[in-house]
């Protein structure tokens, strides 16, 4: 059976994302540019992106709502049903998962009674596993809308999502403070973050994540060389000093202990992988 038209916002409703929607559209030469805010606004009103906000979209900017719902549901960004006002994401991706995502990711289903992108029955916490958060030199990382908790175990992570739903105040390791999911969804949508000092803040990316560019640079410098966490003393040809401290790196050796060589079977005497082969041989 077709879906019936949605219902439209309540007048007070409409009126004011109305005037919201103006002032976002105002700001591109071709208004069809400012799909994407509008979806970030109709979801800061609901929680996720409704028929009511693809309908609204599509009035606003004279385009099908079949034309807003490919945009909608392209986007993992955007919410297709109600999610909780905290946004947990745990990332899963190569790095991450090694270094204990995979393990967060699942004590957190086990300890809130959720599955993937499901939500706690109090409605505070959407839990979800999502792909490189761009922090691969804090891993294991965990995302609350879209704020940075960095160098995560199972036990801080347990700690985090049972204080948020506690309504205990925690604060990023770095970054803006944090808001709720709806709060945040106004602000992508282009609004100014009226939360005193939250503008002022900030996080960057952590030496390793610039190593690249201070070469680009011409510099050298700063960067430190330390053994994996829990390794003890390195072995031979490990990036770091023989009593296992940090010391400055020479530039044939390596900058974080994630990408110092490991043990491979091509290159493990135990284990040899022997040459490869040619199809047939």
């Amino acid at each position: 059976m077709p879906q019936l038209p949605a219902p439209d916002y309540p007048a007070d409703v409409r009126a004011r994302l109305e005037a919201d929607a103006r002032e976002v559209i105002a700001r591109y030469p071709d208004s069809r540019s400012a799909l994407l805010p509008l979806l970030h606004l109709v979801q800061s009103e609901e929680g996720h992106v409704t028929r009511t906000g693809q309908r609204f979209c599509a009035e606003m900017l004279g385009l099908t709502t079949a034309e807003v719902t490919a945009v909608a549901t392209f986007y993992s960004m955007y919410r297709r049903r109600p999610s909780g006002d905290y946004q947990v994401g745990v990332c899963t991706n190569t790095l991450c998962a090694v270094m204990g995502g995979d393990a967060i990711f699942s004590a957190l289903q086990e300890h809130l009674g959720v599955g993937n992108g499901e939500t706690t029955g109090d409605g505070k916490v959407t839990l979800e596993h999502i792909e490189c958060n761009a922090a691969c030199d804090f891993a294991p990382v965990v995302m609350v809308n879209w704020e940075f908790f960095d160098n995560q175990t199972v036990e801080s992570a347990k700690g985090l999502v049972d204080d948020l739903r506690a309504g205990t105040q925690v604060e990023p390791t770095r970054g803006a403070p944090l808001c709720t999911f709806k709060d945040t969804a106004r602000i992508l949508a282009g609004f100014p973050d009226e939360r005193p000092g939250a503008v002022g803040a900030s996080g960057g990316a952590g030496p390793a994540s610039l190593v690249g560019l201070r070469l680009a640079k011409g510099e050298t410098g700063a960067a430190r060389v330390v053994h994996p966490r829990g390794s003890g003393a390195p072995r031979d040809g490990a990036a770091a000093s023989r009593d296992g401290s940090a010391h400055d790196p020479s530039p044939t050796e390596h900058l974080s202990s994630h990408d110092a060589p490991q043990d491979t079977a091509a290159s493990d005497p135990d284990h040899p992988a022997g040459p490869a082969a040619e199809e047939g041989e």
